[in-house]
């Protein structure tokens, strides 16, 4: 009988393909919690777990005695320690193109949101003395402003579609296009970063995270006085002081961030008093509609990589994991 772990809280439809599953003879272990120690007290027994944002360490993948594979729900594995489940020949699995949609609308949310100065329009109108405030003429548009976006993978083309429907002059940075083959259509490659921030208005981030911040300093010093940032990707990709400083010169307008170093931040976020930075709890991929298809593609992904049916491309160490 196969065993099938999941930690975490999933999708009413999630939950039904769960029942369903039991009534089939899969033994299921469903968990709603989210912390590494509820998954890590249940996972000795698990042929596959399907797991949401926590982390998963050397010390817990220790544990699993027969776990055959991880599925991710979602696309990112930051958290996951793939050092020791290659290993131990565990497979990781993730989804696919699940949330590109969802987080490209929310990053454009952000830069209008961010461009309008919704969060000081809406206070102006709920406190008292504070409706002058539209006399000083800080909303900007951003229709023929010039948008750079940084990592040109799914997510970055949605916006660029997007975008494109606002009228914006638009660039992307990619070094891994740039050398594997830069796509079809309008959207130009940017060679260098720092000529692309002088050039960017309005800046969107989509691009890995590496072992160090993309932007730090020297590339906010590079940057057009008054851009606007969004960034959808992970925490670490920009340096969290050197931002806040920025913002609080206003060599950057404004900025909409969905994440941070620390998820959630210790002691509240670094961003929390700027009234120019629009903050939400790393929900860019987490619409209903996405929520749904993450739920169901990470069960079937772990039940599909057991009985050998898995999109092989769905599997992040596929080399390095037992058949």
């Amino acid at each position: 009988m196969v065993r099938l772990l999941v930690a975490g809280k999933l999708h009413p439809s999630g939950e039904a393909r769960l029942q369903a599953l039991a009534q089939e003879g899969v033994e299921v272990d469903y968990v709603e919690e989210v912390s590494e120690p509820s998954c890590a007290a249940r996972i000795a027994g698990a042929d596959a777990l399907v797991i949401r944002t926590q982390p998963l360490s050397a010390a817990t993948i220790a544990r699993a005695e027969r776990l055959r594979v991880v599925s991710r729900h979602g696309v990112g594995y930051d958290s996951v320690d793939l050092d020791a489940l290659n290993a131990r020949g565990i497979a990781l699995a993730v989804c696919g193109d699940v949330n590109s949609v969802s987080v490209a609308e929310h990053a454009m949310m952000q830069l209008l949101a961010a461009a309008k100065r919704a969060l000081k329009g809406d206070a102006a109108v709920r406190g008292p003395g504070e409706w002058s405030w539209r006399n000083r003429l800080e909303p900007r548009e951003i229709s023929g402003r010039n948008l750079l976006i940084l990592g040109y993978g799914r997510i970055g083309r949605h916006v660029a579609r997007m975008a494109g429907g606002f009228g914006m002059e638009i660039r992307a940075y990619d070094p891994f296009l740039a050398r594997a083959g830069w796509p079809e259509g309008p959207v130009a490659p940017v060679d260098d970063l720092q000529e692309g921030l002088g050039w960017a208005e309005f800046l969107t981030i989509h691009i890995p995270r590496g072992d160090r911040p993309l932007l730090g300093a020297g590339e906010f010093a590079a940057m057009r006085p008054g851009i606007v940032i969004s960034n959808t990707a992970r925490g670490g990709i920009v340096c969290e002081e050197a931002l806040a400083a920025a913002l609080a010169s206003g060599h950057v307008s404004a900025a909409g961030l969905d994440v941070f170093d620390d998820e959630p931040p210790a002691g509240g976020s670094p961003f929390a008093g700027c009234r120019t930075a629009i903050l939400s709890p790393h929900v860019a991929g987490l619409t209903y509609e996405c929520s749904e298809r993450m739920a169901l593609a990470s069960i079937e992904n772990a039940l599909r990589y057991l009985d050998g049916t898995i999109d092989p491309a769905l599997v992040v160490n596929r080399a390095r994991a037992s058949a």
